[in-house]
């Protein structure tokens, strides 16, 4: 646990950020989110598939990031394990796929979309609660209100998560190379991390090393007519004029 802590403050010091917030994704990739919305279970396996590079060897129930990981199987039948995740444990496969591009990018969740997901959360808790003191109460003004708040709060959930899974597939077309920029390769299993940095141009440091051999230059430093042969100072300084003490 005092891993996943560490973690999870590591996080808020990453410096990249996602290619689309939430709040764009709906018209970055209408589509996508219309899909996502209608068969999220179905969204996340491809989505989690593709954040393995399709390599499913890698796979780890919900990405190492819960304790069950590593303990379900996963080496035996990866694909059939992570079918299980996406259908049961369909929050925390949204979840554990958005904690595995941050971390292989190092992207940081910006304030707007930490309210949105703290919202979500809150209401769904709210609805949660209204539904227990529904129950214990019996009052059908009560269990109304709390089954319109908990479709309130079913609908908040299944916008988030399209929106969370649209933003994953942007941040993948943007790794794969769909926007036209240069496609990255697969890292090995144990590097999962990279810097929005430019690279040293080629031929940096030169190859004739650094200082050049023709440093300092061949006459020598400073030069042989330094300082000048009529003295420093000149014997006109200081200039006429200029009051004397």
């Amino acid at each position: 646990m005092a891993d996943k802590a560490e973690k999870m403050k590591l996080r808020q010091d990453y410096r990249n950020l996602w290619h689309s917030d939430l709040m764009g994704t709906v018209t970055a990739d209408t589509p996508y989110c219309c899909l996502s919305c209608v068969c999220g279970p179905c969204v996340s396996y491809l989505l989690r598939r593709r954040a393995l590079y399709n390599d499913m060897s890698r796979y780890t129930c919900c990405a190492g990031y819960m304790p069950c990981s590593g303990r379900c199987g996963e080496s035996k039948c990866p694909e059939l394990c992570l079918a299980t995740e996406v259908f049961l444990c369909f929050g925390n496969s949204v979840a554990s796929t958005r904690f595995l591009l941050q971390d292989e990018f190092n992207i940081q969740t910006t304030k707007c979309d930490n309210c949105i997901i703290g919202f979500m959360f809150c209401l769904s808790q709210v609805a949660c609660i209204f539904s227990i003191v529904a129950c214990l109460v019996g009052s059908e003004e009560l269990s109304e209100a709390s089954q319109i708040l908990s479709c309130c709060a079913d609908m908040v959930y299944c916008t988030v998560c399209a929106c969370m899974q649209t933003q994953h597939k942007l941040e993948m077309d943007k790794r794969d190379g769909v926007f036209g920029s240069q496609p990255m390769g697969v890292p090995p299993p144990q590097q999962m991390s990279r810097f929005d940095q430019p690279a040293p141009p080629v031929g940096f440091p030169p190859a004739q090393g650094y200082p050049p051999a023709s440093y300092p230059p061949p006459q020598g430093y400073p030069p042989a007519s330094y300082p000048p042969a009529q003295g420093y100072p000149p014997a006109s300084y200081p200039p006429p004029g200029y009051p004397q003490h």
